[in-house]
């Protein structure tokens, strides 16, 4: 077991406990199987069991909201921040249940998640089975999906009117809704939710299907020794149930227009910047409100995982404040974040936080501090390693205790596909460091990492596996081919588990 204790002011004592141990990345819609996406029932639970026949005890992935598909299907820009994708409901399992009859499956890709004809094919099937429900349930599932819809309260009724509207303005932007559903009219939003009350139910009943589906699957792995490592972006989409349901916390004109958009400065990768286009958070407003929608978020994320990372962490120290109508991100500027005070309330309505932050990037002084100050174990890359720096941060000789090390990540390449990009000074310097000597380098590079002193060990699912750059799963600042990398079920078996448990048990990472 590795401590970390800090204290942040008098009587702010943060203590995080986290046991040495190594797990794997793998989005769900990358899981194998015959619904052309990954899905919640044998293909999960298929990968659970190769987790924990591998030695590994963590399973990590990309956030679970329903995907906007403008967006190339990007796991962090969602409609919801609450809610979960449909797309990953297991229709077998509806079939177990009554709901859905035999299933005749279109060929679908192997490799590649397919998302206009996967989305077309599931989506008929599900309305199928809520049609069936609603005739045929039983006062057991019937009293079951009341109990879901009343525990969710508020989040589950506006996403479920927001989807709701969305389809009846046939899947326009809420910014381009009639005036009286853009600003929230109450006695249209009555009005609304009686003349749509079975689209709502039929997202509700969703939602249901989704979290029943998932809280089966997290007792099958943690039964197993398997916890689930989920992620948390800081931002949430303009196109979102979010902003439109909360506009007062965004920092939206009197058209509830964002002002401001969020993203970074100019830097090595980009001469003008990056504008994501996400609204930024009015963090005063939500100072006032004692940060009350941010509790909701993280009670709702810890409702399904064991342990989450925080993406873009750099944001709750300073972040960049972009005009709306600006040109490129230079005119944008830095302003400063809520700092410590949103964890604090968080951690005083929840309790203890099993967080990890991804502080990648342009790493400031203050936002290590804060970081520091919250203890909570920051990130470390292989892949970002100058090999020929001994006293480089991402090199794992330097890696310390309260860190999570990364082979690769899931907007980097692959471990092959980074090493094939090295040039032969920095193969060398790698070589030495890893101790190849001939064979795969992955492995050598796979067991550098687990040898580490960081507490938390994690790969892709494609570095034990040896793909190289045809495997990659998101090229930041690119539209379109990402997200849809799928693994075979074939790769998961064979010397590969047997490889990563005795890698995981001589860097005494297995769960005890």
């Amino acid at each position: 077991m590795c401590y970390f204790q800090v204290r942040a002011a008098a009587s702010r004592e943060i203590r995080m406990d986290f046991d040495r141990q190594s797990g794997l990345f793998l989005h769900v819609a990358s899981l194998p199987g015959p619904d052309g996406i990954g899905t919640l029932g044998e293909p999960a639970e298929t990968f659970v069991d190769f987790l924990a026949e591998s030695g590994q005890s963590l399973w990590q992935f990309c956030p679970l909201g329903p995907t906007i598909p403008i967006h190339d299907n990007s796991p962090y820009q969602s409609y919801s921040a609450f809610a979960g994708n449909p797309l990953f409901v297991d229709l077998d399992r509806l079939v177990e249940r009554g709901w859905l009859d035999e299933l005749d499956r279109p060929d679908f890709d192997d490799g590649h998640v397919e998302y206009g004809p996967v989305r077309e094919y599931k989506e008929a099937r599900l309305t199928e089975a809520f049609e069936t429900f609603k005739a045929d349930a039983s006062d057991d599932e019937q009293s079951n999906f009341e109990t879901f819809v009343e525990e969710s309260g508020e989040w589950l009724d506006e996403y479920a009117l927001y989807r709701a509207l969305r389809d009846h303005y046939d899947g326009v932007s809420w910014l381009d809704w009639p005036e009286e559903a853009k600003m929230r009219d109450p006695d249209a939003l009555a009005e609304y939710r009686e003349e749509l009350a079975d689209s709502i139910e039929y997202r509700k009943f969703l939602q249901w299907v989704f979290d029943t589906q998932w809280n089966d699957l997290k007792e099958y792995a943690n039964e197993r020794g398997v916890k689930f490592v989920g992620d948390m972006p800081i931002y949430v989409d303009l196109d979102s149930a979010d902003v439109w349901a909360n506009p007062e916390i965004f920092k939206l004109d009197a058209e509830r227009e964002p002002k401001y958009v969020s993203g970074v400065p100019p830097d090595e990768f980009s001469d003008d910047g990056q504008m994501w286009g996400t609204p930024v958070y009015d963090w005063d407003a939500l100072d006032e409100r004692d940060y009350g929608w941010w509790v909701k978020r993280f009670e709702r994320l810890l409702q399904r995982v064991d342990i989450f990372r925080i993406d873009h962490f750099k944001g709750f120290e300073s972040y960049w404040e972009i005009p709306a109508d600006a040109e490129t991100a230079r005119e944008g500027e830095w302003v400063e974040g809520p700092h410590e005070d949103v964890f604090y309330a968080i951690r005083d309505e929840l309790g203890d936080l099993p967080i990890v932050v991804e502080d990648l990037g342009e790493i400031t002084p203050k936002m290590e501090e804060i970081r520091d100050t919250l203890g909570y174990p920051g990130m470390v890359v292989a892949a970002f390693a100058d090999w020929c720096d001994g006293d480089s941060r991402y090199h794992p000789a330097n890696y310390d205790a309260n860190s999570v090390a990364y082979t690769s990540t899931h907007d980097t390449d692959t471990v092959v596909g980074w090493y094939d990009a090295l040039d032969e000074q920095d193969r060398e310097c790698l070589h030495y460091a890893v101790d190849h000597e001939g064979g795969d380098v992955h492995w050598d590079i796979l067991d550098t990492v687990w040898n580490s002193d960081s507490v938390i060990a994690l790969a892709q699912v494609q570095d034990p596996l040896g793909y190289g750059s045809e495997a990659r799963f998101n090229v930041p600042g690119t539209v379109e081919g990402n997200w849809a990398w799928r693994v075979s079920e074939d790769a998961l078996s064979g010397d590969v588990v047997q490889n990563l448990y005795d890698i995981t048990e001589e860097s005494d990472r297995l769960a005890e």
